[in-house]
């Protein structure tokens, strides 16, 4: 019998694809910065961004132990909570070990500028009361596109922040947006962005594909007339211009998203070859190469 968690959700509630089994626990609404031009996830007047009042996300920990049973992973939500003070999160991961004592992994999505207040002793303090994995959305290793897309961040406070992460002994996933920059910046985002991610060398690599559920014409309008979306095959061979500039030493490499038009998995650098391959029978149209079609396509 399926238990729903005894939560109150404020909809819509995402959450990476490998924390689908996880105990979601919103501890945020919405996402403090949002203004990337790009993201259509907290744009519903409900999203706006507020934490949760501390006694409620506390009383919805005892209750999920209560009726949960064991619970082996909880992600905090939603796009932002480690824009939470140190002092808060402490005090949910304690509730965490002390009521639901199974839990093996916590995780968060993180925006950069929300580590810069945290130090490394901070985080490595959360590290040790359970905080295992923070997902980290670079989007571009590109200065130019970063500004194109108001992300609020550039090169350098992206792999500030990773590196800060690593030395608090957390583990990071690192997803970059295929397509961000459009055909006409395709081949600066995508050195750049391998770029970040070989300085940093995160435990995880994630990359999906530029989608508006929405329509394009808001991003479109804000990045400016220089903007020209990449096709099926541009984004390809995006992707086989990224990954061949990739140098890591073990990093768990996954672009299987829902808005993928070709879905690689493996581990980096050891697979890269075989990826490599896969990319260049799909440029070749091989029939063999599976391509989702536009219409399996999503968020």
């Amino acid at each position: 019998m399926l238990h729903y968690p005894p939560v109150n959700y404020i909809e819509p509630v995402f959450r990476p694809p490998s924390e689908a089994n996880s105990l979601i626990l919103q501890v945020t609404n919405g996402c403090s910065w949002n203004n990337c031009t790009f993201c259509e996830m907290y744009t519903d007047p409900q999203k706006k961004f507020r934490p949760k009042p501390q006694d409620e996300i506390l009383k919805e920990i005892q209750a999920c132990a209560a009726s949960l049973g064991a619970v082996r992973r909880v992600f905090l939500a939603d796009g932002d909570a480690m824009a939470l003070s140190f002092a808060r999160l402490k005090t949910i991961l304690l509730a965490i070990k002390e009521y639901l004592p199974s839990v093996s992994r916590v995780s968060s999505y993180c925006l950069p500028r929300n580590l810069k207040k945290k130090s490394v002793e901070e985080l490595a303090e959360l590290q040790a009361l359970g905080l295992e994995l923070l997902y980290v959305g670079a989007e571009s290793g590109n200065d130019h596109i970063l500004s194109k897309i108001d992300k609020g961040e550039t090169y350098n406070t992206t792999v500030d922040a990773l590196h800060k992460i690593k030395a608090a002994g957390i583990k990071s996933s690192v997803m970059i947006i295929n397509g961000m920059g459009g055909a006409n910046f395709s081949e600066q985002h995508a050195i750049d962005s391998a770029r970040l991610v070989n300085e940093t060398q995160p435990e995880y690599l994630a990359t999906l594909v530029l989608f508006f559920r929405q329509g394009e014409e808001h991003f479109r309008k804000e990045f400016g007339d220089d903007f020209v979306m990449s096709s099926q095959m541009q984004l390809i061979q995006e992707m086989e211009l990224f990954l061949s500039h990739l140098e890591l030493e073990k990093t768990i490499f996954r672009s299987d998203h829902a808005s993928n038009y070709l879905v690689l998995k493996g581990v980096l650098g050891r697979d890269k070859p075989k990826l490599l391959s896969m990319i260049q029978r799909a440029l070749s149209q091989d029939s063999s190469v599976f391509l989702r079609a536009d219409s399996l396509r999503g968020l």
